[in-house]
């Protein structure tokens, strides 16, 4: 959020804050959180790249379309093993797991 917007919010009664202050997560939650949708979004960005749909990764993985679309929206149903197992089937590297991860 842009700090002249924040301080607007502040200014008329709001209170600011992440997740983490607003769940009450401990920082390994948020931590795990955070973790979940960076894998989460890099699978989505590396299908996209590759050139596949939801549906072709599923019949790779031997899995659905639906189960693709809970991976990449981080739903909490799925492990984080299935995102990885995903991520390495589209190719890639364990250089790349570690840029999602390590991406702000």
């Amino acid at each position: 959020m842009r700090e002249s917007k924040r301080k607007k919010l502040m200014a008329r009664g709001w209170k600011t804050g992440g997740p983490k202050e607003l769940l009450g997560l401990s920082g390994e939650e948020e931590s795990y959180i955070q973790l979940r949708l960076k894998l989460a979004e890099g699978l989505k960005a590396k299908r996209k790249a590759n050139g596949i749909s939801q549906v072709a990764l599923a019949q790779a993985m031997r899995s659905s379309q639906s189960r693709v679309a809970k991976m990449e929206a981080g739903d909490p149903t799925v492990s984080l093993d299935l995102i990885v197992k995903s991520l390495l089937t589209l190719g890639a590297s364990s250089r790349e797991l570690a840029a999602i991860i390590t991406q702000r």
